[in-house]
Formats: structure tokens, C-alpha cells, sequence
């Protein structure tokens, strides 16, 4: 209740209130703005069956080590049962009144109250103002504790709290969450990540950054050798997990950023970081064959012995250039792939899912290569992703036939400086962007309306970002022009198209991590004594 009624961790509390609970505590404190004396108050009025009758509530969890990351076995108090109820930014906001007949209706149902035909807890539902991304919420916390001494039972409270709000937002007339309605949700963020990625000055959670270099990695690789071989290059720590009893089959996986100094890596399996990243979910795109199987196990056991030291058993391809011819190949291969789409089901969720997989791979492949820090590359991949969160029983593997966007992802991350040329990597991203309409419109063929209308939305917006991004002395068509009607998206990801390369660069993006030329300057600073460190860290090293 304290921090219900203080200033949030990012001072987003504002105008903290009642909205509905216990009859006692909304008697006593109504709807007035709450300070730290009534929050106190209303805390020992919730907790008061608890203290009287003697009840200990404990539970036990797996709790993550604020620094490390790492899983550990500990019981822990469990008498407040709390959680948010929020509703999407775009929404707006709701009255008083309309949260506080939600929040009655879900302590209702999920048997907190009299309504349960048992003695009630006491709760209560608290507004504070937006978040701070812009969503309109309430929080709900309910003594375990019954008013007659017994425990109220949390079991299977997750999945009954998910359900309900399915039928709460039906009820309400409000938007149905994705993950709920099609099952494409993301894996949320833990606090302790965002936590610590604003105590090391990260601009993104680990999990995030880990998923955009295992999705670029996966795409752009034929094999799972050229995978486990090609997050070595990304400089990020992969190790393998056995079967049980086994050191020739791999299970799983999971990765870690390298860590500073003195500190211990946290790892992420590759379920944690999307649904559509697990290791049985990466191979259904890969071709399985004796001799491809048998090239992983000896990668998976070579990185197991020390994913520090790890040293490829066999490099292969990742650790060149790509030829230039391969430009005009691959992009072939997308106007076939999307030539190819066009025969494919919308209610097919496997063959599209894998379709966005790869292209959010191709263009979270590009953004490694040229984007410092996530940039409107990464948002493009992180949007395309969403569509490949198909659950596990969904999902089977890719169609022999079917073309792929891999190769495409290979160019994109593993191009010398420039690539082949600006006209090249345009012409991949307008095929790139081909692919991304396409899938829009299946999810508008497969009834899918509000999914469509958020790609869309989302889309427009970071594609028109990267046209905004080429300097208007470098604009120009780099498709011939069409008197076709174009759709709002299309326009977009045209528009977005029209431009070749930045000064001193052969890119159709400002590429940050290219080394400018040296100047004059840069020269007399390495002859007097620096012996060229400062003039490396000017070039961006």
C-alpha cells in the first residue's frame, strides 16, 4: 500500500485513489487522493484478520538474483495476492465508476468475496493515473486471509485471472489482448531487467537485445552448425543443454550477453526470449540430414566445454564476405517467396508464421550491421516477430518448397561495408517490405482485423522512420514507377524505398558503425604520442 500510494518508481503515481473494496476501508477513506498515513492505514485494515488469527500464507518460489539473474529455491510470505488490470494505450481512459464495477466483478470471480458463498477477504483496488506508457490501470490487492482465519486459494489463479479478463473485456466492449484472443503474446519483462539495465546504462533489457541476435543469427543460417557458429561472431555466450544422460542430443539452448568485469553472465533460454525461438521451433526451418545433425553435435559440445573460449570446430561461411552475385540471387528468391504466398492459405498460421520469422530475421539481421542501437530496423523486426508467436502445438515444420528470406538475412548482416552497392540492398528492402504487406493481408483475410491494423500502424510509421533517415540529396526511386493503386502500407514501405546511400557510405542507411575517412586532425593527434587510441575511439571502435 505504501508504494500503491507513493510517487512509483518512475514518478508516474498520480491523483493515488480508492476506486472499489473492502465496504469497512471505502467507508473510512472513499475516493480521496491517499498519502503515506492512509496508505499505512488502509495496510493494517487489510491485514488485520491475518494478524488476528495467527495465519502464516508462505509459498515456494524460484527467485531471480537482482544481479546475476540466476534461479533459487525460497519461501517467501504469500498472504497479498496483487496485480494490475490495464487496458491498451490507445483506449484511453475509463471513469471511476467503470473500474470500480471491473474490479468488483474480478474479485468476484475469482471467489475473493462473499460472492465465493465463503467468509470474504479484504481488498482493495487502487488508481493512480497512467503509466508511464500511457495506459490507463487500476492495481487490486486482496488479503489472503478470510475474515473467519482461513486461506483463500490462489490455485491456478494465472490462467482463471487470464480467462477472466478475456471475458471482462467481451462484457466491457474493450480491446481483447493478443495473447489471449490469438496467442501471439510476447514474453514479458521482469522487472529485475529492467532494473538492471538502468543500473548498467543499457538503452534495451538483455532479453531484447538477445532475442534480435539469436533472430538475425537463425535466419541467416543454413544449418543449426552455421547458427551456434554465427552467435560466436555476434560475441554473445551460447551453450547448449543435453538430454538427459546424453552428450550427442541437444535439447536446448541458452544465451548470455558477455559481462563486464567481476560479474557473472545471466542466460536466457531461447523459449524465454520468444515462443518462436526455441530450439525445436528454429530447427523446423533448417534441413535435417545425418551429416548436418552430426556438424551441430560438434559445435554444441565445443561451445559446452567453454562458451568463453569457444572455437568453432568447423568455420564455415559466416567468417567471409558473401559474393556479390549473391545480391540479385536472393533477391529473386524473395519475389519468388512472394510469388509463392499468394497460393498460401491465410488460416495456414505454420507457413505464415515462418514467413514472418524469417523476415523479421532479415531485417533484425540488417539492423545489427548498421544500427549502433536499436533503431527503426529493430522496431520493424520486433513487430514482423510478434506474427511468429504461434503456440508450439500450431506450428510444424517449413514446406521443402517453400522459398525463404535467409539468404537475404545472410547478405544484410555479413556485407562488407556498402555491400554490393545502394541499389542492391534497396532492392532487398523493397522486397523485404513486399513480404511484410503480405502478411498483413493475411491477417486481414484470416479475420484477424486488429492484428492487421496494428502491423499496419506500426509499419507505416518505423519504414517511413528509415526514408526520414536518407539524406534528401541520396532520394531516389529505386523501383521503377507503377500506376497500380497502392495501399496505405505499400505507399510506405515505396516511400520508404527512395533513397540509395549516405555520403561516404553504400548503404541505403546512415551506417554508424562505419569508420569515417581520417582527417587531417585525426592524423596529427595519432603522431603526437597516442599511438592511434584516440583516433580509434573518434572512428566509433
Amino acid at each position: 500500500m505504501t508504494y500503491l500510494a507513493g510517487e512509483g518508481r518512475a514518478n508516474e503515481h498520480t491523483e493515488q485513489h480508492l476506486v472499489a473494496g473492502d465496504h469497512a476501508i471505502m467507508a473510512r477513506h472513499g475516493y480521496a487522493v491517499l498519502d503515506a498515513a492512509a496508505a499505512r492505514e488502509i495496510g493494517v485494515a487489510l491485514d488485520t484478520p491475518r494478524v488476528a488469527y495467527g495465519v502464516e500464507v508462505t509459498r515456494q518460489v524460484r527467485v531471480a538474483d537482482p544481479e546475476t539473474g540466476e534461479l533459487h529455491s525460497e519461501r517467501v510470505a504469500a498472504d497479498v495476492w496483487h496485480c494490475s488490470l490495464s487496458l491498451r494505450a490507445e483506449e484511453g481512459q475509463l471513469s471511476d465508476e467503470q473500474w470500480g464495477t471491473i474490479a468488483q466483478q474480478f474479485v468476484d470471480r475469482m471467489g475473493f468475496t462473499e460472492a465465493s458463498g465463503k467468509a470474504p477477504c479484504r481488498w482493495v483496488a487502487v488508481r493512480h493515473g497512467l503509466s508511464k506508457n500511457g495506459n490507463d490501470h487500476v492495481h487490486i490487492a486482496v488479503s489472503l486471509v478470510r475474515e473467519d482465519g482461513t486461506k483463500a486459494t490462489t490455485h491456478n489463479d494465472y490462467r482463471r485471472a487470464q480467462e477472466l479478463c478475456r471475458t471482462l473485456e467481451v462484457e466491457h466492449g474493450l480491446m481483447p489482448v493478443d495473447s489471449r484472443e490469438r496467442g501471439m503474446g510476447e514474453r514479458g519483462v521482469k522487472p529485475a531487467e529492467t532494473e538492471r539495465a538502468a543500473r548498467t546504462g543499457a538503452v534495451e533489457v538483455d532479453a531484447h537485445r538477445l532475442e534480435r541476435t539469436v533472430r538475425a543469427a537463425a535466419t541467416a543460417s543454413v544449418d543449426e552448425g552455421e547458427f551456434v557458429r554465427r552467435m560466436r561472431c555476434a560475441g554473445v555466450l551460447i551453450r547448449p543443454r543435453f538430454a538427459a544422460g546424453r552428450d550427442d542430443v541437444v535439447a536446448g539452448y541458452s544465451v548470455a550477453l558477455r559481462p563486464a568485469d567481476n560479474e557473472r553472465p545471466v542466460w536466457f533460454g531461447g523459449g524465454r526470449l520468444a515462443r518462436d525461438l526455441t530450439l525445436p521451433r528454429l530447427r523446423e526451418g533448417w534441413p535435417d540430414s545425418p551429416q548436418t545433425a552430426q556438424g551441430a553435435v560438434d559445435e554444441w559440445r565445443a561451445t559446452s566445454k567453454n562458451p568463453w573460449q569457444y572455437r568453432p570446430v568447423a568455420p564455415g561461411r559466416e567468417e567471409h564476405a558473401p559474393d556479390p552475385k549473391l545480391w540479385e540471387q536472393y533477391g529473386r528468391e524473395l519475389r519468388e517467396l512472394r510469388a509463392q504466398l499468394r497460393e498460401v492459405p491465410a488460416t495456414d498460421r505454420a507457413t505464415w508464421a515462418h514467413v514472418a520469422r524469417e523476415t523479421a530475421g532479415a531485417f533484425a539481421a540488417w539492423s545489427q550491421r548498421v544500427e549502433a542501437t536499436p533503431g527503426p530496423l529493430a522496431e520493424t523486426a520486433r513487430e514482423l516477430s510478434r506474427s511468429a508467436h504461434i503456440r508450439a502445438h500450431q506450428s510444424k515444420p517449413k514446406p521443402v518448397r517453400m522459398g525463404s528470406a535467409s539468404g537475404a538475412a545472410m547478405v544484410l548482416m555479413q556485407a562488407a561495408v556498402g555491400g554490393e552497392g545502394p541499389a542492391a540492398e534497396a532492392i532487398l528492402f523493397r522486397q523485404l517490405g513486399r513480404l511484410s504487406v503480405a502478411l498483413i493481408d493475411a491477417h486481414k483475410a484470416a479475420g484477424d482485423a486488429r492484428r492487421a491494423e496494428q502491423m499496419s500502424e506500426s509499419l507505416r510509421r518505423t519504414l517511413e522512420a528509415i526514408g526520414e533517415r536518407m539524406p534528401a540529396d541520396a532520394r531516389t526511386a529505386a523501383a521503377p514507377a507503377t500506376t497500380a493503386t497502392l495501399s496505405p502500407e505499400e505507399e510506405a514501405v515505396r516511400r520508404a524505398q527512395r533513397g540509395l546511400a549516405a555520403p561516404g557510405t553504400r548503404s541505403p542507411l546512415p551506417n554508424t558503425l562505419t569508420p569515417r575517412p581520417r582527417t587531417t586532425s585525426d592524423t596529427s593527434r595519432q603522431q603526437g604520442g597516442h599511438n592511434g587510441r584516440e583516433g580509434d575511439h573518434d572512428h566509433g571502435r
